[in-house]
């Protein structure tokens, strides 16, 4: 629980921290292992099918447009911990099923081991957030995130290679066995969680999941600075996925490069992260979140237009590496934000409801970015992704001036369904 009055002990002591950073670190081993066993093996055994390669995606995000909001609105229902453990459990039971399946039958239910993955972090992935929100002081939620946000960027560095070298030596089969038996030491070590707090509901609130799916919706509209936040998720969203679906002909026509380039670009970018990270650590809680985010997106902005022009190497990789230190900014920010003006009873649906905004929106530039390379220039897509990135940085503007709460109920009433008792 938070500790009430007096200096809050020191961050890295927080037991619950060590427990959630433990767990993600386990499953980061076993998501990025996964991703590339099933990417290289899908690529070798379909010589490379665009279509085939893109079901991968598919797998992985079409489950966050479906299960987000719902996964929210129970995650704020069910007690968080067991949800979390249960989670793990039932994960890792899936990936040794579907391993069997693959070892006996088709090779096709590789697509199964992450689209069952990721239905069910719609709703640990909330229910951690609720635990979060408990169990950190106000005041260290920021620090809090950049050390979420820094161990991130390592794995962004180390996990191609990790997942890479798991795959060429030991094949796909036992790169699966992996993911399984990651999740489940990431259950085992979740156990170690504080016991979840009984929060009797109301007899009015009680299964009236449909109001509770709506309420989600009804408290980030009427939030101004959660739904300023939404309209910036949008744009970012938009922003970032034309960038990343096009990163590969910067690369090829404006770097004239191999394709193998593209990788040098990730890992600066990453390792970049990892030390924005760690300085937004630091001075988390000097800065508001607000200004947070809107630093971020500002130079996002001005680096993505600057990719976009770039016909240098070494200037393409100072700005990649200028934006991975800036990038931790934006999650930080939008981390802080949502956990700062969100009610503690329903910090599940806000997670649900803002996230697939920005999933959407980048799934969507995505699948439209062929037909853009097509009709407009290199130059043109990436000045105009970088203007939705500066266009998100002004819709932070009306909220510069809002203060966080300095109780998430000051925020916004509880809802009526889901008021817990004092």
């Amino acid at each position: 629980m938070q500790q009430k009055g007096g200096a809050a002990p020191s961050l890295f002591r927080n037991g619950f921290l060590q427990t959630i950073l433990l767990s993600n670190v386990l499953l980061q081993i076993g998501i990025w292992v996964r991703n590339f066993a099933i990417l290289l093996y899908v690529s070798e055994t379909t010589a490379k099918d665009p279509y085939a390669i893109s079901l991968i995606s598919v797998a992985e995000f079409a489950p966050i447009f479906v299960f987000s909001f719902i996964g929210g609105t129970f995650a704020d229902r069910w007690r968080p911990k067991r949800t979390m453990v249960w989670c793990d459990l039932l994960s890792a039971v899936s990936v040794f099923a579907v391993l069997l399946t693959i070892h006996f039958g088709s090779w096709h239910f590789v697509y199964l081991v992450t689209f069952i993955s990721a239905i069910l972090s719609q709703f640990s992935q909330p229910s951690g957030m609720r635990l979060f929100k408990r169990h950190v002081p106000e005041e260290q939620l920021q620090q809090g995130m950049a050390l979420f946000q820094s161990m991130m960027a390592i794995f962004m560095v180390l996990g191609p290679m990790l997942g890479t070298f798991v795959y060429s030596t030991f094949g796909l089969e036992t790169s699966i066995a992996v993911m399984g038996v990651v999740f489940l030491l990431s259950a085992l070590v979740l156990v170690r969680l504080p016991k979840d707090e009984q929060e009797p509901r109301t007899e009015e609130g009680k299964g009236q999941f449909r109001r509770e799916f709506v309420e989600g919706f009804r408290y980030v509209w009427h939030s101004p600075v959660l739904r300023m936040l939404g309209a910036a998720f949008i744009l970012a969203g938009l922003a970032v996925g034309v960038a990343q679906a096009l990163g590969l002909f910067v690369v090829t026509e404006r770097l004239g490069k191999t394709e193998e380039f593209l990788q040098y670009m990730l890992m600066v970018n990453g390792a970049a992260m990892l030390i924005g990270g760690g300085i937004v650590a630091v001075f988390a809680k000097r800065v508001a979140p607000q200004i947070l985010l809107a630093i971020g997106m500002v130079v996002g902005a001005v680096c993505t237009i600057l990719v976009g022009y770039s016909t240098s190497v070494p200037v393409t990789l100072v700005v990649q590496f200028v934006n991975g230190l800036v990038f931790p900014c934006i999650h930080i920010g939008i981390s802080t934000m949502i956990l700062q003006w969100s009610h503690a009873s329903i910090v599940g649906r806000v997670n649900g409801v803002l996230n697939p905004m920005f999933v959407g929106m980048m799934v969507v530039s995505m699948s439209l970015a062929g037909p853009l390379k097509d009709a407009f220039s290199l130059v043109s897509i990436y000045v105009g992704s970088g203007l939705l990135f500066l266009f998100g940085a002004l819709m932070m503007i009306p909220i510069m001036g809002h203060k966080a709460p300095e109780k998430a109920q000051a925020a916004a009433p509880a809802p009526a369904a889901v008021r817990t008792e004092p």
